[in-house]
């Protein structure tokens, strides 16, 4: 029975922690790792501290069977993975004639005098593998030690990449077998995540293959599925399960799967009966018609919007009742209702949707800010206005204000038959 490997990645440079580059290395190799089937459970930036690498490595070798470092095997003094680990690990480090060579020959080509510390680029531990750096000067290479693997990767990303690629990725491979990891992402609106959690939490606390990781996200609540399986086909099969039993029990809040946008969603259902929207906007000052004009064909479902953040341009452009502004209010249940119908009138469209309300930083009509009303009307005789409350900033309400109206006609959308 193959040993289940659990890798960990150590990114090494003060710059890191300083935030004068960002660590891309991390994220590539995970990459590369879950496309294998090779669990990472944690990622860690250390900088150019002896001291400090040592306790690292020394938490590492007691969680993970597969360590790889990036950084710290240049020529520079502060360049400390090798020795870190070598306090740890007492293995020798010597120089490998090959690489040595390969540095020599380049100064000498470019007729430059060597630096003596280049020599410390050449340096690998004793008996490890060497992995070649076909687009820069220091080997990578991998060392057994305390039931674990190491391997020592540079820190520049195109000569990591290159290790990696060519030498890394099948070494791992083959110690672990032909195994994929597969994920799918499943997307719902309407929901909370503790709620969606609640009603999912028999099948989540007896996860095993594939996991089950709920999110918050920025247009809703997602769930990512991952499976490990010998081919890709198999995990996608597993996922598949799951995916039905789980939409079983919240199937209707569910809009679509990895990067689908609920707009998207809404585009098909608008298409599908052949019916137009047009929007009527105050707070979202045209935030809702954006989110369709983005769209490819966006004209075969969207008629246009108003962006009617005047009163005046309420009761003069979309003819909103004077009377309702004056007794009720534009921040109201009647003038979104209106505002939702008259759209559907003045630019010729199937459905209205509708957004008013205040937006901050003061509150407006007696209204505290973070009040929201939107309308939905369909000529067919729908009509719907939901009063919210939303709170952040100012761009945050108009946002989420958006995000709770594509909700509303997503939902409405769907169980129209």
């Amino acid at each position: 029975m193959k040993k289940i490997l659990n890798a960990e990645i150590i990114a090494v440079g003060t710059e890191l922690l300083l935030g004068q580059i960002p660590n891309t290395n991390a994220q590539w190799i995970s990459k590369q790792l879950a496309a294998s089937g090779i669990n990472t459970f944690h990622h860690t930036v250390v900088g150019d501290n002896l001291e400090r690498m040592k306790a690292l490595f020394k938490q590492a070798k007691k969680r993970s069977n597969i360590i790889i470092i990036t950084g710290g095997l240049g020529p520079t003094e502060d360049d400390l993975s090798r020795e870190a680990f070598q306090t740890l690990s007492e293995i020798p480090i010597v120089e490998e004639r090959v690489s040595m060579k390969k540095i020599e020959t380049y100064y000498q080509n470019e007729k430059i005098e060597m630096p003596p510390n280049n020599t410390r680029q050449a340096r690998v531990f004793k008996d490890s593998k060497i992995l070649e750096n076909k687009v820069g000067m220091a080997p990578g290479n991998i060392v057994d030690y305390d039931d674990a693997k190491w391997i020592f990767l540079p820190g520049v990303p195109r000569e990591m990449k290159q290790i990696f690629s060519d030498e890394v990725l099948p070494y791992l491979k083959k110690l672990n077998g032909e195994m994929v990891l597969q994920s799918l992402v499943l997307r719902f609106t309407g929901i909370g995540e503790s709620v969606l959690e609640h009603k999912l939490r028999k099948l989540i606390a007896s996860q095993q293959n594939p996991t089950i990781a709920p999110l918050a996200a920025k247009d809703g609540v997602t769930i990512r599925l991952t499976a490990k399986a010998g081919t890709i086909d198999e995990a996608n099969e597993l996922i598949e399960r799951t995916k039905t039993i789980i939409l079983k029990e919240v199937g209707d809040y569910f809009y679509g799967v990895d990067d689908e946008k609920i707009e998207e969603k809404i585009f098909s259902l608008l298409q599908r009966k052949n019916k137009r929207i047009a929007a009527a906007e105050s707070l979202t000052g045209g935030l809702f018609a954006d989110r369709f004009v983005s769209l490819n064909g966006a004209s075969t479902v969207f008629a246009g919007g108003v962006v009617c953040y005047d009163p005046n341009v309420k009761k003069n452009v979309l003819h909103v009742d004077e009377e309702t502004i004056n007794k009720k209010g534009t921040v109201s249940k009647e003038c979104a209702h209106e505002m939702a119908k008259n759209a559907v009138t003045v630019l010729n469209a199937d459905i209205g949707i509708s957004f008013t309300g205040v937006a901050g930083p003061l509150k407006a009509e007696g209204k505290p800010v973070g009040t929201v009303f939107i309308g939905l009307y369909d000529k067919e005789g729908h009509e719907y206005v939901e009063e919210c409350f939303f709170q952040g900033d100012r761009d945050q309400i108009r946002n989420r204000s958006v995000i709770k109206g594509l909700e509303i006609l997503f939902k409405y959308l769907k169980k129209q038959k």
